[in-house]
């Protein structure tokens, strides 16, 4: 069993504080540039376990101009055994050549497996956290696993039923009621109950994130919050009974707020918090705003989970332009995180 105070995995000491398992993301992709840049930082070098292909990490530092070196281990008693250099749990690829900025198969399941793996060690408690690379999903269903992404491939690894995507940047976080469904199928997926639901996870981990009293709104569906009716009723039947329980359970929530300003406010320092109806009703302004600097953030799960919120970048791969801030933000807010509980966010 770990002692997670003393940072220690069956009795032999390995990382001072929290250990992050950084997964590679898609082997063609910008992950094994702006992982090596990013663990050029001691604090995050000194956390992290990478899981990937050894040879394409050392190629993503070459090609980043890192100084960073990696070493190869085969169980979690040996990562502090590296003397200096990252400790790499190798996951490889099929055909080492393989070029960047290349959509694959064999790029899909290397990333994949690299997922598998962290999510895994994760759940045995090997690690307090798992921090995922890019992923490229067409490369993804290429390999024949057919996710839509990153949150639906943990939510059935974990048996997590219920998991909530939030986007986070800076002072701004956006919490996604619908995530990836064609736009024509989010009126009929939102309910009253999933609003209360993202709303309460919300509210945890904004705690644990160091905000006592965090201040939520959510957005309407519709323009002008359905301008009584006239341009829709989801507002009156959905929305709103959401939030009327929220508040008789101790939330602090407003809504629902018309989606054109919503996002200006919490900007502004209104909120800590935007409730979203679907997927780009909440990308969209925290993308514009913090692009380079997103995270991701599923919660729901038994583990903990953070990600860069960016894709593969596959035509700048391999070019040495990749910007770590993404992942250096994702580090920072899982170890924020694994600092905080015992357990997962639920």
């Amino acid at each position: 069993m770990k002692n997670r105070k003393s940072g220690k995995v069956g009795g032999k000491g390995i990382f001072p504080g929290p250990r992050l398992a950084v997964t590679m993301g898609d082997p063609a992709g910008i992950g094994p540039e702006i992982i090596s840049l990013a663990l050029e930082e001691e604090a995050y070098r000194r956390a992290c376990l990478v899981i990937g292909d050894i040879d394409r990490l050392r190629s993503g530092a070459i090609q980043a101009d890192s100084n960073v070196q990696y070493q190869t281990v085969s169980s979690i008693e040996e990562i502090g055994q590296t003397l200096g250099k990252i400790p790499v749990w190798h996951v490889g690829l099929e055909d080492p050549s393989l070029p960047f900025g290349t959509l694959s198969a064999d790029g899909g399941e290397c990333a994949y497996q690299c997922i598998i793996k962290g999510i895994d060690l994760a759940l045995e408690g090997s690690v307090d956290a798992v921090v995922t690379g890019p992923i490229n999903k067409e490369s993804l269903n290429l390999a024949g696993h057919l996710y839509p992404g990153h949150t639906e491939l943990l939510g059935e690894r974990t048996g997590a039923t219920d998991t909530v995507m939030m986007l986070a940047a800076g002072s701004m976080r956006a919490l996604h009621v619908t995530t990836h469904i064609r736009l024509l199928e989010v009126p009929t997926s939102i309910s009253t109950e999933r609003i209360l639901r993202v709303l309460t996870l919300g509210n945890e981990a904004l705690k644990r994130m160091g905000i006592e009293k965090p201040r939520f709104a959510v957005a309407a569906l519709n323009p002008h919050a359905g301008e009584s009716r006239m341009f829709g009723d989801e507002e009156e039947g959905i929305i709103s009974p959401a939030v009327g329980k929220a508040l008789a359970k101790g939330i602090l929530v407003e809504g629902p707020v018309p989606p054109d300003v919503v996002f200006l406010q919490m900007h502004r320092g209104q909120y800590d918090a935007v409730v979203a109806m679907y997927h780009d009703q909440g990308h969209i302004p925290l993308k514009l705003l913090a692009f380079e600097t997103g995270v991701n953030v599923t919660l729901g799960l038994p583990i903990i989970r953070t990600s860069v919120d960016h894709g593969t970048a596959f035509d700048i791969a391999g070019k040495g332009l990749a910007d770590p801030g993404s992942l250096k933000e994702a580090l920072r807010l899982a170890l924020l995180l694994a600092r905080d509980r015992k357990g997962g966010i639920r």
